[in-house]
Protein backbone atom coordinates (compact mmCIF):
# COMPACT_ATOMS: atom_id res chain seq x y z
CA UNK A 1 0.00 0.00 0.00
CA UNK A 2 1.41 3.40 -1.03
CA UNK A 3 1.52 5.65 2.01
CA UNK A 4 0.06 9.16 1.76
CA UNK A 5 2.69 11.84 2.26
CA UNK A 6 1.81 14.51 4.81
CA UNK A 7 4.09 17.54 4.99
CA UNK A 8 3.99 19.80 8.06
CA UNK A 9 5.63 23.23 7.96
CA UNK A 10 6.79 24.48 11.36
CA UNK A 11 8.35 22.96 14.47
CA UNK A 12 6.37 24.80 17.14
CA UNK A 13 3.41 23.79 19.30
CA UNK A 14 1.06 23.22 16.36
CA UNK A 15 3.46 21.53 13.95
CA UNK A 16 5.00 19.14 16.48
CA UNK A 17 1.62 18.08 17.88
CA UNK A 18 0.31 17.39 14.38
CA UNK A 19 3.40 15.31 13.53
CA UNK A 20 3.17 13.24 16.72
CA UNK A 21 -0.51 12.42 16.19
CA UNK A 22 -0.28 11.67 12.47
CA UNK A 23 2.84 9.52 12.82
CA UNK A 24 0.79 7.10 14.92
CA UNK A 25 -0.92 6.00 11.69
CA UNK A 26 1.37 3.59 9.81
CA UNK A 27 -0.18 4.31 6.45
CA UNK A 28 1.06 7.94 6.54
CA UNK A 29 4.54 9.17 5.71
CA UNK A 30 4.93 12.30 7.85
CA UNK A 31 7.59 14.93 7.19
CA UNK A 32 8.07 17.94 9.45
CA UNK A 33 10.08 20.87 8.05
CA UNK A 34 11.49 23.59 10.31
CA UNK A 35 14.23 26.17 9.94
CA UNK A 36 15.35 25.44 13.50
CA UNK A 37 16.88 22.19 14.79
CA UNK A 38 14.78 22.39 17.94
CA UNK A 39 11.34 23.13 19.31
CA UNK A 40 11.52 26.12 21.65
CA UNK A 41 9.31 26.06 24.75
CA UNK A 42 8.37 29.75 24.89
CA UNK A 43 6.16 29.54 28.05
CA UNK A 44 9.15 28.52 30.20
CA UNK A 45 11.69 30.79 28.51
CA UNK A 46 10.62 33.65 30.84
CA UNK A 47 13.22 32.39 33.36
CA UNK A 48 16.18 32.63 30.98
CA UNK A 49 16.62 36.44 31.32
CA UNK A 50 16.78 36.23 35.13
CA UNK A 51 19.16 33.26 35.00
CA UNK A 52 16.74 30.93 36.75
CA UNK A 53 16.82 28.47 33.86
CA UNK A 54 19.34 27.64 31.19
CA UNK A 55 18.57 28.37 27.56
CA UNK A 56 19.17 24.71 26.68
CA UNK A 57 16.52 23.53 29.16
CA UNK A 58 13.85 25.13 26.95
CA UNK A 59 14.84 23.18 23.82
CA UNK A 60 13.57 19.88 22.42
CA UNK A 61 15.85 18.63 19.60
CA UNK A 62 13.60 17.92 16.62
CA UNK A 63 15.86 15.19 15.26
CA UNK A 64 15.59 13.28 18.53
CA UNK A 65 11.86 13.96 18.72
CA UNK A 66 11.36 12.69 15.16
CA UNK A 67 13.30 9.50 15.88
CA UNK A 68 11.26 8.77 19.00
CA UNK A 69 7.93 9.63 17.38
CA UNK A 70 8.54 7.99 13.98
CA UNK A 71 8.31 10.91 11.59
CA UNK A 72 10.82 12.50 9.23
CA UNK A 73 12.49 15.82 10.03
CA UNK A 74 14.11 18.29 7.63
CA UNK A 75 15.94 21.35 8.91
CA UNK A 76 15.27 23.65 5.97
CA UNK A 77 13.57 26.90 5.05
CA UNK A 78 10.55 26.72 2.75
CA UNK A 79 10.75 29.42 0.08
CA UNK A 80 7.58 28.61 -1.89
CA UNK A 81 4.38 26.70 -1.11
CA UNK A 82 1.62 25.85 -3.58
CA UNK A 83 -1.48 24.25 -2.11
CA UNK A 84 -3.32 23.84 -5.41
CA UNK A 85 -0.65 21.67 -7.02
CA UNK A 86 0.54 20.28 -3.66
CA UNK A 87 4.23 20.90 -3.78
CA UNK A 88 6.76 23.17 -2.09
CA UNK A 89 10.24 24.45 -2.83
CA UNK A 90 12.96 24.49 -0.18
CA UNK A 91 15.53 27.28 0.01
CA UNK A 92 18.10 24.83 -1.41
CA UNK A 93 15.94 24.45 -4.52
CA UNK A 94 14.60 20.98 -3.73
CA UNK A 95 11.00 20.30 -4.70
CA UNK A 96 8.80 18.18 -2.40
CA UNK A 97 5.42 16.79 -3.41
CA UNK A 98 2.77 15.86 -0.88
CA UNK A 99 -0.80 14.58 -0.52
CA UNK A 100 -1.67 16.66 2.54
CA UNK A 101 -0.13 19.96 3.58
CA UNK A 102 -0.31 21.44 7.09
CA UNK A 103 0.94 25.00 7.49
CA UNK A 104 2.05 25.71 11.06
CA UNK A 105 4.88 28.22 10.60
CA UNK A 106 3.67 30.70 13.20
CA UNK A 107 3.22 34.40 12.53
CA UNK A 108 5.34 37.30 11.43
CA UNK A 109 6.01 40.33 13.63
CA UNK A 110 4.73 43.83 12.97
CA UNK A 111 7.61 46.29 12.72
CA UNK A 112 7.87 49.60 14.54
CA UNK A 113 10.44 52.29 13.80
CA UNK A 114 13.55 51.67 15.86
CA UNK A 115 12.73 48.04 16.67
CA UNK A 116 16.46 47.28 16.52
CA UNK A 117 16.71 49.09 19.87
CA UNK A 118 14.47 46.50 21.55
CA UNK A 119 14.72 42.87 22.59
CA UNK A 120 11.85 40.39 22.73
CA UNK A 121 10.95 37.31 24.75
CA UNK A 122 8.64 36.06 21.98
CA UNK A 123 10.69 36.42 18.78
CA UNK A 124 14.03 34.75 18.04
CA UNK A 125 14.83 32.41 20.98
CA UNK A 126 18.40 33.69 21.35
CA UNK A 127 17.09 37.14 22.31
CA UNK A 128 16.33 35.74 25.78
CA UNK A 129 20.09 35.42 26.29
CA UNK A 130 20.62 38.98 25.08
CA UNK A 131 18.08 40.20 27.64
CA UNK A 132 19.92 38.22 30.31
CA UNK A 133 23.23 39.92 29.45
CA UNK A 134 21.66 43.39 29.48
CA UNK A 135 20.00 42.71 32.84
CA UNK A 136 23.27 41.49 34.32
CA UNK A 137 24.96 44.72 33.27
CA UNK A 138 22.25 46.83 34.93
CA UNK A 139 22.41 44.69 38.08
CA UNK A 140 26.17 45.15 38.19
CA UNK A 141 25.60 48.90 37.84
CA UNK A 142 23.11 48.77 40.70
CA UNK A 143 20.31 50.82 39.16
CA UNK A 144 18.37 51.38 35.96
CA UNK A 145 15.13 51.88 34.11
CA UNK A 146 13.49 48.89 32.42
CA UNK A 147 10.46 49.08 30.15
CA UNK A 148 8.49 46.00 29.14
CA UNK A 149 5.67 46.25 26.63
CA UNK A 150 3.70 44.68 23.82
CA UNK A 151 2.06 45.88 20.65
CA UNK A 152 -1.33 45.29 19.04
CA UNK A 153 -2.58 44.52 15.57
CA UNK A 154 -5.52 46.85 14.82
CA UNK A 155 -6.76 44.39 12.18
CA UNK A 156 -6.80 41.35 14.47
CA UNK A 157 -7.23 41.64 18.25
CA UNK A 158 -6.24 38.00 18.79
CA UNK A 159 -2.72 38.64 17.41
CA UNK A 160 -1.32 39.89 20.73
CA UNK A 161 1.20 38.29 23.12
CA UNK A 162 0.69 40.16 26.38
CA UNK A 163 1.05 37.36 28.93
CA UNK A 164 4.82 36.79 28.59
CA UNK A 165 5.36 40.53 29.07
CA UNK A 166 3.51 40.48 32.39
CA UNK A 167 5.38 37.34 33.49
CA UNK A 168 8.81 38.67 32.60
CA UNK A 169 8.15 41.98 34.36
CA UNK A 170 7.01 40.16 37.53
CA UNK A 171 10.06 37.89 37.43
CA UNK A 172 12.45 40.81 36.99
CA UNK A 173 10.77 42.57 39.94
CA UNK A 174 11.17 39.58 42.25
CA UNK A 175 14.72 38.89 41.09
CA UNK A 176 15.75 42.44 41.90
CA UNK A 177 13.92 42.19 45.21
CA UNK A 178 15.86 39.02 46.13
CA UNK A 179 19.08 40.86 45.33
CA UNK A 180 18.02 43.74 47.60
CA UNK A 181 18.22 46.40 44.86
CA UNK A 182 14.58 46.66 43.69
CA UNK A 183 14.21 50.23 45.02
CA UNK A 184 17.02 51.36 42.72
CA UNK A 185 15.15 50.32 39.59
CA UNK A 186 12.17 51.78 37.76
CA UNK A 187 10.01 49.11 36.09
CA UNK A 188 7.30 50.12 33.61
CA UNK A 189 4.77 48.22 31.53
CA UNK A 190 3.72 50.01 28.33
CA UNK A 191 0.96 49.16 25.88
CA UNK A 192 -1.25 50.97 23.34
CA UNK A 193 -4.24 49.29 25.00
CA UNK A 194 -6.06 51.51 27.49
CA UNK A 195 -6.55 48.42 29.68
CA UNK A 196 -3.90 45.76 28.99
CA UNK A 197 -5.23 42.30 29.77
CA UNK A 198 -8.85 43.38 29.29
CA UNK A 199 -9.57 40.16 27.41
CA UNK A 200 -9.09 38.31 30.73
CA UNK A 201 -12.25 39.94 32.09
CA UNK A 202 -13.01 42.68 34.63
CA UNK A 203 -12.32 40.67 37.80
CA UNK A 204 -8.87 39.43 36.74
CA UNK A 205 -7.92 42.93 35.56
CA UNK A 206 -8.84 44.36 38.97
CA UNK A 207 -6.64 41.76 40.70
CA UNK A 208 -3.78 42.52 38.31
CA UNK A 209 -4.08 46.21 39.12
CA UNK A 210 -3.60 45.42 42.82
CA UNK A 211 -0.55 43.31 41.98
CA UNK A 212 0.98 46.23 40.06
CA UNK A 213 0.47 48.62 42.97
CA UNK A 214 1.92 46.18 45.50
CA UNK A 215 5.05 45.76 43.32
CA UNK A 216 5.37 49.49 42.56
CA UNK A 217 5.25 48.84 38.81
CA UNK A 218 4.64 51.92 36.69
CA UNK A 219 2.24 51.98 33.75
CA UNK A 220 2.13 53.78 30.40
CA UNK A 221 -1.11 52.75 28.72
CA UNK A 222 -3.21 53.90 25.80
CA UNK A 223 -0.39 55.42 23.74
CA UNK A 224 1.01 53.94 20.54
CA UNK A 225 4.74 53.74 20.06
CA UNK A 226 6.04 56.19 17.48
CA UNK A 227 9.69 55.18 17.69
CA UNK A 228 12.10 53.19 19.84
CA UNK A 229 15.37 54.97 20.67
CA UNK A 230 18.51 53.61 22.31
CA UNK A 231 17.59 55.39 25.54
CA UNK A 232 13.82 55.32 25.51
CA UNK A 233 10.46 55.24 23.77
CA UNK A 234 8.69 58.03 21.89
CA UNK A 235 4.90 57.72 21.92
CA UNK A 236 2.39 59.11 19.45
CA UNK A 237 1.82 62.22 21.60
CA UNK A 238 5.60 62.86 21.43
CA UNK A 239 6.03 62.06 25.13
CA UNK A 240 9.10 60.02 26.06
CA UNK A 241 9.67 57.13 28.45
CA UNK A 242 13.36 56.92 29.37
CA UNK A 243 14.71 53.39 29.54
CA UNK A 244 18.07 51.61 29.78
CA UNK A 245 16.52 48.36 28.51
CA UNK A 246 13.45 48.02 26.30
CA UNK A 247 11.81 44.60 26.12
CA UNK A 248 9.07 44.63 23.50
CA UNK A 249 6.75 41.91 22.20
CA UNK A 250 5.51 42.94 18.74
CA UNK A 251 2.01 42.05 17.64
CA UNK A 252 1.67 39.13 15.25
CA UNK A 253 1.05 39.60 11.53
CA UNK A 254 1.26 37.63 8.32
CA UNK A 255 4.30 35.40 7.81
CA UNK A 256 6.78 36.48 5.13
CA UNK A 257 6.95 32.94 3.69
CA UNK A 258 3.28 33.15 2.71
CA UNK A 259 4.03 35.88 0.20
CA UNK A 260 5.14 33.13 -2.21
CA UNK A 261 2.16 30.86 -1.82
CA UNK A 262 -1.31 30.61 -3.30
CA UNK A 263 -3.10 30.42 0.06
CA UNK A 264 -5.93 32.89 0.80
CA UNK A 265 -4.98 35.55 3.35
CA UNK A 266 -7.11 38.02 5.26
CA UNK A 267 -6.12 41.70 5.50
CA UNK A 268 -3.96 40.89 8.54
CA UNK A 269 -1.95 38.34 6.55
CA UNK A 270 -3.35 35.26 8.30
CA UNK A 271 -4.52 32.17 6.38
CA UNK A 272 -8.28 31.89 6.01
CA UNK A 273 -9.64 28.60 7.37
CA UNK A 274 -12.95 27.07 8.36
CA UNK A 275 -13.78 25.60 11.77
CA UNK A 276 -12.02 22.35 10.82
CA UNK A 277 -8.77 24.24 10.01
CA UNK A 278 -9.20 23.51 6.30
CA UNK A 279 -7.83 26.32 4.14
CA UNK A 280 -10.69 27.96 2.30
CA UNK A 281 -10.95 26.84 -1.32
CA UNK A 282 -8.28 24.11 -1.05
CA UNK A 283 -8.43 20.35 -0.78
CA UNK A 284 -6.27 18.58 1.85
CA UNK A 285 -4.53 21.80 2.92
CA UNK A 286 -4.74 22.95 6.54
CA UNK A 287 -3.46 25.88 8.59
CA UNK A 288 -3.09 25.69 12.37
CA UNK A 289 -1.71 27.82 15.18
CA UNK A 290 -0.64 31.46 14.90
CA UNK A 291 -0.51 31.40 11.09
CA UNK A 292 -4.28 30.87 10.87
CA UNK A 293 -7.14 33.35 11.14
CA UNK A 294 -9.10 32.46 14.29
CA UNK A 295 -12.85 32.79 14.64
CA UNK A 296 -14.62 33.17 17.96
CA UNK A 297 -15.46 35.74 20.64
CA UNK A 298 -13.84 39.18 20.74
CA UNK A 299 -11.67 38.19 23.72
CA UNK A 300 -10.11 35.17 21.95
CA UNK A 301 -6.32 34.84 21.97
CA UNK A 302 -3.85 32.67 20.10
CA UNK A 303 -2.19 30.38 22.64
CA UNK A 304 -0.17 27.18 22.56
CA UNK A 305 -2.94 24.95 23.86
CA UNK A 306 -5.32 26.21 21.15
CA UNK A 307 -2.65 25.45 18.53
CA UNK A 308 -2.37 21.92 19.90
CA UNK A 309 -6.13 21.43 19.82
CA UNK A 310 -6.16 22.50 16.18
CA UNK A 311 -3.31 20.06 15.45
CA UNK A 312 -5.05 17.11 17.11
CA UNK A 313 -8.30 17.90 15.30
CA UNK A 314 -6.57 18.04 11.92
CA UNK A 315 -4.88 14.69 12.58
CA UNK A 316 -8.20 13.14 13.54
CA UNK A 317 -10.02 14.65 10.56
CA UNK A 318 -7.41 13.37 8.12
CA UNK A 319 -7.76 9.86 9.58
CA UNK A 320 -11.55 10.12 9.27
CA UNK A 321 -11.25 11.22 5.65
CA UNK A 322 -8.69 8.59 4.64
CA UNK A 323 -10.63 5.73 6.23
CA UNK A 324 -14.08 7.05 5.26
CA UNK A 325 -15.16 6.71 8.88
CA UNK A 326 -18.72 7.58 9.98
CA UNK A 327 -17.60 10.28 12.39
CA UNK A 328 -18.12 14.03 12.41
CA UNK A 329 -15.11 16.22 11.81
CA UNK A 330 -13.72 18.01 14.84
CA UNK A 331 -14.05 21.80 15.15
CA UNK A 332 -11.71 24.00 17.18
CA UNK A 333 -14.35 26.68 17.85
CA UNK A 334 -15.81 25.20 21.05
CA UNK A 335 -12.29 24.87 22.50
CA UNK A 336 -11.64 28.62 22.41
CA UNK A 337 -10.62 29.93 25.83
CA UNK A 338 -7.75 31.74 27.56
CA UNK A 339 -5.83 29.44 29.87
CA UNK A 340 -2.45 29.92 31.52
CA UNK A 341 -0.45 29.79 34.72
CA UNK A 342 1.00 33.30 34.93
CA UNK A 343 4.31 33.04 36.75
CA UNK A 344 5.56 35.85 39.01
CA UNK A 345 8.90 34.42 40.14
CA UNK A 346 7.72 33.86 43.72
CA UNK A 347 4.38 32.27 42.86
CA UNK A 348 1.86 32.32 40.06
CA UNK A 349 -1.75 32.95 39.18
CA UNK A 350 -4.10 30.54 37.44
CA UNK A 351 -6.02 32.28 34.67
CA UNK A 352 -9.10 30.96 32.89
CA UNK A 353 -11.45 32.86 30.61
CA UNK A 354 -14.26 31.29 28.60
CA UNK A 355 -17.88 32.09 27.78
CA UNK A 356 -18.98 31.40 31.35
CA UNK A 357 -16.02 32.12 33.62
CA UNK A 358 -13.44 34.81 34.41
CA UNK A 359 -11.00 33.39 36.93
CA UNK A 360 -7.67 34.68 38.23
CA UNK A 361 -6.65 32.54 41.20
CA UNK A 362 -3.44 33.53 43.06
CA UNK A 363 -1.12 30.59 43.83
CA UNK A 364 1.61 31.87 46.18
CA UNK A 365 4.92 29.99 46.13
CA UNK A 366 3.68 26.60 44.89
CA UNK A 367 2.34 28.12 41.65
CA UNK A 368 5.89 28.91 40.54
CA UNK A 369 6.99 25.32 41.08
CA UNK A 370 3.82 24.05 39.45
CA UNK A 371 4.76 25.85 36.24
CA UNK A 372 8.31 24.53 36.55
CA UNK A 373 6.90 21.00 36.81
CA UNK A 374 4.71 21.63 33.76
CA UNK A 375 7.81 22.53 31.76
CA UNK A 376 9.43 19.18 32.57
CA UNK A 377 6.19 17.33 31.91
CA UNK A 378 5.79 19.08 28.55
CA UNK A 379 9.28 18.11 27.39
CA UNK A 380 9.18 14.50 28.62
CA UNK A 381 5.68 13.83 27.31
CA UNK A 382 6.53 15.27 23.90
CA UNK A 383 9.52 12.94 23.69
CA UNK A 384 7.32 10.03 24.77
CA UNK A 385 9.12 9.26 28.04
CA UNK A 386 5.91 9.71 30.05
CA UNK A 387 2.25 9.51 28.97
CA UNK A 388 0.36 12.63 27.98
CA UNK A 389 -2.40 13.71 30.37
CA UNK A 390 -5.59 14.49 28.37
CA UNK A 391 -6.14 18.25 28.18
CA UNK A 392 -2.55 19.08 29.18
Amino acid sequence: MLRKHIVILGGGFAGVEAAINLAKERYFKVTLISNRPYMYIYPTSIWVPTGESKFSSNLIPLKKLAERRNFNFLEEEVSEFFGTEKYLILSNGEKIDFDYGIVAIGAGKLKTKGSENTLSICSEPEEALDIQKRLELLIAKGSGKIAVGFGTNPKDKSAVRGGPGFELLFNIHNNLKRLGIRDSFELTLFSPNPVPGARMGKKPVAIMEKMFKSMNLKQRYGKRVKEFLEDGIIFDDDSKLDSDLIIYIPANGGHKNLLKSDLPLDDSGFVKINEFCEVQGFENIYAIGDVAKLEGPDWKAKQGHIAEVMAKNVAKNIVIQENVLPFKKESYIHHINILCVMDTGNGAAFLLRDDKRQILLPMPIFGHWLKKAWGLYFKWSKLGYIPRIPGM
